[in-house]
């Protein structure tokens, strides 16, 4: 099945996730909207994950899907891979997840919507996996501490400044939207090491120095794992996401993913 030129494309990224990426393809294959294309990005996987999405691609997937091969290490740098494919094959909008992360069924509808009122940029919301059984705190509390640090984001002297023409906005990789116009216009998503800054927030205020039209789509719902918040602690998680102003001493523990 090949992909139509023009088309909606999701990207995900995804590095050893044979344990769990077949829910996300399950979310993707439910979406209310399948008229788009997948690329899934394996980022030097040493376990089954290629194998899991190539089966999931010859069976039951309602859409065309590409599995790519990236061996640099880093989110960044299998995103950014896997945009760069999707435009050279014609894609006209570009949205990205994780592949621990559930879609909610009209998220693809919810993107195409935030495209069709001319939004080049969409950043969507993230809410805690219900099948992880999330607590009260992991429920509430989580989000709105986010949503705290992201309003003081938008007033850091950093993310203020002329030279960007829209507000900043809070950033969730596992959930963006954005033409190929934009991406190719204002650099793309920086192939920077998994513990170097936010892939996620670079890409955002690169965008901002290129347009306007940058918006915070609450309707673009991502159901997000907790797994790196069980292993690290709320602390340490909210410090890596700011900035990594938290690195764990093994290297091989940033990739809790």
């Amino acid at each position: 099945m090949s992909a139509r030129r023009g088309a909606l494309w999701v990207v995900v990224p995804a590095y050893n996730e044979e344990s769990g990426i077949a829910a996300t393809l399950t979310a993707l294959a439910s979406q209310t909207d399948t008229d788009f294309a997948l690329a899934v990005v394996d980022n030097a996987s040493t376990d089954a994950t290629a194998a899991l999405v190539r089966r999931f691609a010859s069976t039951t997937a309602p859409f065309p899907v590409h599995v790519l091969q990236e061996k640099e290490r880093g989110t960044g740098a299998a995103v950014d891979t896997g945009f760069r494919y999707a435009i050279a094959q014609g894609a006209a909008l570009l949205v990205r997840t994780d592949a621990d992360c559930l879609p909610a069924a009209d998220w693809i509808a919810a993107a195409r919507a935030e495209f069709g009122r001319g939004t080049e940029l969409a950043c969507g919301r993230s809410v805690p996996r219900r099948d992880e059984r999330p607590s009260l705190a992991e429920r509430y509390l989580l989000p709105g501490v986010v949503r705290a640090t992201a309003l003081y984001g938008r007033y850091r002297s950093a993310h203020h400044h002329p030279r960007y023409r829209a507000p900043y906005v809070l950033c969730h990789g596992h959930n963006i939207a954005v033409t190929p116009e934009l991406y190719l216009r204002c650099g793309g998503t920086p192939r920077t090491p998994l513990e170097g800054p936010p892939e996620d927030v670079v890409l955002l205020n690169r965008a901002r120095e290129h347009s306007d039209r940058i918006a915070h789509a609450e309707r673009m719902v991502v159901y997000a794992s907790l797994r790196r918040l069980r292993a690290w602690g709320a602390r340490r998680t909210l410090l890596w996401c700011w900035e990594r102003r938290y690195r764990p001493a093994d290297p091989k523990e940033v990739h809790v993913r």
